[in-house]
This record gives structure tokens, sequence and C-alpha cells, in this order.
């Protein structure tokens, strides 16, 4: 499929602003490439940036174009968030979700020739905090941007108890044309069928308009087997997938190609890993058992809970998440939990989890508060999840999809108004699991981390499901009180540090390196953390006197609390099959 690219410089402009900047990219991306916003992470730099798109922001490019038929479909893989387009001063349509991939048919608009495109950002926090008057959402997270529920962006953009409040704007992923009348692979379904040491492959590839599709897979070797579209073949010598520390990730690639007289005219590949893994549910004499089960095998999932890598999109890329990911190759992890208050990680994410044979725990982005319930907020995420689900279903890294994180614990508690708890249970165990069901039913399903029975029963419930523990910590209990619980899976606790001395240093000066120092303090998204950190750190150690070793000592301390946990975790496999903690990049 030929994609005429729309990436590139494009020129953004705001009341106070005018500048260029790459896209894929945001309103930061293109500021700081100018010098014209100084670094958010630098001491107290972020108030001035949360601020900056509190203007209007329109990115605008322009370029020479001749239509290849009479339809013409622009695609945007990632607009963030709140927008409008217009091309050639035309409104095109409205986008409102960060997490959907747009096809808008935009030939009437086009001219053979030169055209221009604008993309129209207008202040979120203005639309968030007007439509809470309307009607506010109970929401979990009191360190973000009120309201931020109303719009389907990361969520931890609008602040967290882990990270700082930079509500960007922009084309985060790539923005193309292509002519829509060429028969193009749509979606590609690829499911496997193990029985008795063999492995049944079929692949069924959809096309946008009728067209002869070809498919066949190609195996590690090289070696090809080809099939029917919507066919079923058998594996010769099929190679199983397992994760890291119990074997090999050989990997087979799906090859689908529409053909338009015999030519390829568009060609899919996704990399498949032959396997069998789930959930295991199965009763036993502590309650009913929460682990993973791959090709039979029951497995202890070891790591931790990993959250979106950067505030500044553009600059992630796949050796960054490489990098990372061999740092959980070295640390013996075999899992990681994608959490729920980020955005649906990008395609080589998931392509480098295959390949290092790390299981995912993945959340749909979903976190800490009550959401909208109206039809449009509906219709608008189940086309989220379809648009996700099927970019990623067929990976071998994932084992289970959860509904969300912690919003079923938080939605059982008494201050969640009626109807946000009925929406809730339409959402989360009604619409998102029959998405589920349809797309992807052979990927198990949680409507919640940590959940237990659902319906706001028991959701931490140590005898079945996952859970999270926070009484050490938040709770102020000493590390030994984790021998007093048997989780069967836990999938969050964790310990927080002061980060490295190296680290501070970044984003300080030397008048800034006290705890209690305001910069200090705007880093910390927890309010009582600093003083938290200090307090177990004078049960546990001399008290230091220099800020050095204040750091360094704290870190020993969150190594022994996790110390604690994570090797409790373990004495007690068999009852407990899963020790995640958090976090992994914090």
């Amino acid at each position: 499929m030929e994609k005429f690219m729309l990436n590139g410089q494009w020129r953004v402009i705001s009341d106070t602003y005018d500048t260029v900047g790459e896209v894929p990219g945001s309103v930061y991306s293109a500021l700081l490439a100018n010098g014209l916003m100084e670094d958010p992470f630098y001491r107290d730099n972020e108030r001035k940036a949360t601020g900056i798109t509190d203007e209007e922001f329109v990115f605008s490019k322009e370029f020479t174009y001749t239509k290849p038929s009479d339809s013409v479909l622009l695609v945007c893989e990632g607009l963030d968030t709140l927008c409008d387009i217009y091309i050639n001063g035309q409104f095109v349509a409205h986008a409102n979700n960060m997490h959907r991939t747009y096809y808008f048919e935009v030939a009437q608009y086009l001219t053979d020739g030169k055209n221009e495109i604008k993309v129209v950002f207008p202040p979120y926090d203005a639309y968030i905090k007007a439509k809470s008057k309307e009607k506010m959402v109970t929401s979990g997270s009191i360190v973000t941007m009120i309201g931020f529920a109303y719009v389907r962006k990361a969520s931890y953009m609008s602040g967290w108890d882990w990270g700082p409040m930079l509500p960007d704007a922009g084309i985060w992923r790539d923005i193309y044309l292509i002519d829509g009348t060429t028969p193009r692979i749509t979606d590609v379904r690829i499911l496997q069928r193990h029985e008795e040491g063999k492995v049944f492959v079929s692949v069924k590839a959809t096309t946008n308009a009728p067209s002869a599709v070809r498919v066949k897979i190609l195996a590690p070797n090289g070696e090809e087997t080809h099939l029917e579209n919507g066919g079923e073949a058998e594996i010769k010598n099929p190679q199983l997938w397992w994760p890291n520390g119990y074997g090999a990730q050989p990997l087979y690639s799906v090859v689908c190609e529409s053909l338009v007289n015999g030519a390829a005219v568009d060609v899919n590949v996704k990399k498949i890993g032959l396997r069998t893994l789930c959930i295991s549910r199965e009763k036993d004499e502590f309650g009913e058992e929460f682990c993973y089960k791959i090709n039979g095998i029951k497995i202890f999932a070891k790591g931790a809970d990993y959250i979106p890598e950067d505030n500044i999109l553009s600059r992630l890329n796949r050796e960054r998440s490489k990098k990372l990911l061999e740092d959980c190759l070295f640390a013996n992890f075999n899992s990681i939990r994608i959490w729920g208050g980020g955005f649906y990680p990008e395609d080589y994410f998931f392509e480098l989890c295959d390949e290092m044979g790390i299981i995912l725990f993945l959340d749909l982005m979903f976190a800490c508060t009550a959401h909208p319930s109206d039809k449009a907020f509906h219709e608008n995420v189940k086309q989220e999840i379809i648009d996700n689900v099927r970019r990623f279903r067929h990976h071998a890294c994932i084992a289970v999809i959860s509904g969300n994180n912690e919003i079923e614990e938080q939605a059982s508690a008494d201050w969640w108004k009626k109807e946000e708890k009925e929406n809730y249970l339409y959402m989360f165990e009604e619409m998102i699991p029959n998405i589920i069901q349809e797309e992807c039913p052979e990927i198990s399903f949680i409507t919640s981390s940590p959940t237990s029975h659902g319906g706001f029963v028991e959701p931490q419930n140590e005898t079945m499901g996952d859970n999270h523990y926070w009484a050490v910590w938040h709770g102020n209990l000493p590390f030994q009180e984790y021998r007093k619980h048997h989780f069967r899976f836990l999938s969050e606790y964790g310990f927080q540090s002061f980060p490295s001395a190296k680290t501070i240093e970044e984003f300080t000066l030397p008048e800034d390196r006290n705890p209690f120092s305001a910069v200090m303090e705007l880093h910390q998204r927890n309010a009582s953390a600093n003083g938290k950190i200090l307090n177990y750190l004078s049960q546990t150690y001399l008290y230091p006197t220099d800020f050095e070793v204040l750091v360094y000592a704290s870190q020993l301390l969150q190594a022994e609390a996790i110390k604690y946990g994570a090797e409790h975790m373990r004495r007690n496999r068999g009852r407990c099959m899963g020790s995640l903690y958090w976090q992994l990049n914090d």
C-alpha cells in the first residue's frame, strides 16, 4: 500500500508562539527543539510548561499532491487529543481519542497540486474543567487535572502520583494519505490449535474491497507453508515459543498480500510464536490459583509494572525500549505489567517482548476514575479497544488483558455515585468483555486489576485473583507485614526511594538538594512520601548526615523492602504464582 507521508516539518502556532516542529511530534517537542521552552523536568519548570497548552495550537503543512482516484483517505495513527482537521480551509473531522487510528475520506477537499492541512488543538484544561462543571466524575487520583476522565487521552499526562502534569498536544504518530480504492488488508485474524504435539494455524485476512489474498507462513528457517485465506494448515516440525528462562523464542512470519491481477498491492506481515498461554484459575486447597500457564506448564511470574517511558512522546523509540527490556532480562524478569494510565504500546514494544520472551499482563487504558456514561463516550471506547486489540492480539507475549487499573477497588467504595457504579459494571463487566470475547477470546481477560469475583465483591480477596498491596509504604507498616499475607498473584506492590545522586543533579541546583526543598517536594507527587522515606529509614539504619549518603541509603532501604515482598512470594510458590513490583521505569 503506497502511502503519501505527511510526516516531517509542520508549522506550529498559537497566540504566543510561531515556530516549526517535526511530526510525529507535539507542542512541547517543537518548542523544546527551537529553544522556546525550558526543560520541563528541570527544577520547577513544570509549572510553566503545564500552562503552555492552555492556548490553542495550530499545526499546519503545505504539500503538493495529485489525487490517484476519486477516493483518498487521510490516515491519522495518533492525534493527541482533542482536535479539528481542515484541508484547504474546509472542515474535515473532529477527533477526540488519542488511542484510536482514524481514517477520513478527504478526496473532496483535495486539489491536484498545492494543498494545506491544518490540525487545530483547543485548550485541553479549559475543556475538561467545563465538562466537570456540567457534571463532576469521581476520581481516585487527587493529583491529576480535574476532569481528565472526560477525554480519551493518556491519563498520566494530566499528572499522577509518580509523575508530572504535562498535558501535551500534537500529532504523535504517523499521518499520511492513501488511495481509498486500492484493496488493502484491514485486519488479519490468526488462531492456533495445539493437539498432541501438532500445531495448526488458521489465517483470515479481511480487505476493504473485493480482492484475492495470498497467505503464507514462514518458519524461522525460511520454510514456507501456504494456505487459503480463511483456511488452516499444519505447521511442520513446530518450534514452540517460551518465556525467558524456559526456552527459546522462535517466531514465525504470517504474510498476507492483497492482489490485483496477480500482483501484490498491499502486504501485511505479523510475527507469531507457537504456544498456548493463559491464566490458570484452577481450584485448589487455598482457593483459586492465578498463574501463567504456558504450553501446559505453570510458571511463577517475576517482574515489575511498566509506565510510559517519557512525557515527550517523540523521544520514544525502539532502541530506548530495547535497552529497558534488556535490563529486564538482566534482572531475570519473565513478565511485566503494562499499567492502565498510559497509552497502548507501540508495535515495536510488543515485538521486543516476543523476541525476548517477556510475558505481558496488559491493562486497557483506564485507571483510577469513573467515566462518562453517555452513548457517544461508550462508542468511542468501543472503537478504541477494537483498534488496539486487533493490532496486538497476535503477539506471543500477551498472557492476560485487564480491563483497568484499580477502578473496581475504588468503585466499591461508598463515595462513588450509584450511576457511576452502574456505568462501571456496564463498561467493564459487559461492554468491554463482550468486545474481548468477539475479538480475542483466546486471551485470558479479567475485568480489573486487582479483582477476584468482579461486581465489587472483595476485589482484594487473597484467595483468588490478583492483588495490589500497599499497607507497606502507604500504610506505614513494617516490611515484615508481607509475611502475614498469602496472595495468589501480587501484580503491584512497592516502596519509594530517592533517585540516584546523578539523577538529582540533573534536575536541581546545589541549594535544592534537601529532601524538603521546594524543588525536591515538587518532584515528589505523594505529599507525605519524602517524610515517609525518612521515617522508614530511621527505623532501619543509622541516620545519614550527608545528602548523597541519605539518597544512597534510601535506595538500600527500597531494595530491602522489595526483597521482603519478593522473597516471601517466592517462598510460597505454588500458592503465590506472581510477583510484579511497582515499578520498573519511574
